[in-house]
């Protein structure tokens, strides 16, 4: 048995069962995976793969056990480089960021500007997706961090931290009747057209919930991934819209005015997550702690090893 025999099989599972897909990633040839999957099966006496004819037709039940086991040796083995890395060279690497549009274009920028002045010789990736995208790019390695606001806290596999509390605003035309009213209300807010997220972005189920408890159904006219978009439609008088507060940022949105709606609609966590038994180099501490001053190097490690002790339980 060897790692390389577990990349393999690691590879296999992540392109659905497709030799030949797992073959290119790997750049490597289809019958040399093959023969190094059958070797392993021999070696441990069992069948990993159900096979229908040349074809991989699904994975027996002792080889997801099998599956399990790879993915984290494969997962320490990095960690075991990353050390190395981290005392060879304490400034200088890659760290990769999943996150949501509103994240990234309104939360993450000034986190990103500092950490590239504190480090330069580090590499920094921002991935955009929606929150299910975002988790499995952290549980299949391809990110170090994931931040959302939805969906990162649904994952065993992933350590969630809370970074900070929001809410969501209604944004209108600046001569729009309801900038009139004394004291909105959901009713209110339902008489009109109504522009917000795509039900997995940015609280978009609080918003649902909200109307619901009322036994409101909204005339959402028009939904979005990326609050700029919903912005542009509002000003356009296609509706109100319903964003993150974050989102709204008076010297640029000029033509727009904000209405509070606290009171209204419940607030909402955004969440960091990280792949459980990941070795986390000192910058990405440093990252963390910039986005979120309470979440240092301390509190981290000692949420990780509580999530472990807990699974160990």
């Amino acid at each position: 048995m060897n790692l390389q025999q577990l990349r393999y099989l690691q590879e296999i599972a992540r392109r659905d069962l497709n030799i030949s897909q797992a073959a290119d990633a790997l750049y490597t040839s289809q019958p040399g995976i093959s023969k190094q999957i059958k070797l392993l099966e021999e070696e441990l006496g069992i069948e990993i793969f159900v096979r229908n004819g040349k074809r991989i037709a699904s994975i027996t039940e002792p080889g997801r056990l099998v599956l399990d086991i790879a993915q984290r040796l494969l997962l320490e083995a990095d960690n075991l480089k990353l050390v190395g890395q981290e005392f060879r060279s304490q400034d200088t690497g890659s760290l990769t960021i999943a996150t949501t549009h509103t994240q990234a274009r309104y939360a993450l920028p000034p986190v990103v500007k500092q950490f590239i002045e504190r480090y330069p010789g580090v590499k920094l990736n921002l991935h955009q997706g929606n929150p299910t995208q975002i988790a499995e790019q952290a549980l299949n390695g391809e990110a170090d961090i994931a931040i959302a606001t939805e969906a990162l806290d649904q994952y065993d596999e992933l350590v969630t931290l809370p970074c900070y509390e929001w809410h969501h605003c209604l944004i209108v035309p600046q001569d729009h009747p309801l900038l009139n009213e004394d004291e909105l209300t959901l009713a209110k807010l339902a008489e009109y057209p109504i522009i917000t997220y795509d039900f997995a972005f940015s609280g978009r189920s609080k918003i649902n919930q909200a109307f619901e408890a009322e036994g409101l159904t909204p005339n959402i006219v028009l939904s979005a991934i990326d609050a700029d978009v919903i912005k542009t439609y509002v000003d356009l008088g296609l509706g109100i819209g319903i964003v993150a507060e974050m989102a709204f940022v008076p010297e640029r949105d000029v033509r727009l005015r904000r209405l509070p709606l606290d009171h209204l609609l419940k607030s909402n966590v955004t969440r960091l997550a990280l792949r459980r038994n990941e070795f986390l180099r000192g910058y990405t501490y440093h990252f963390i702690e910039l986005f979120a001053s309470h979440l240092t190097r301390d509190v981290v490690v000692n949420t990780l090893r509580k999530k472990k002790e807990t699974l160990r339980e």
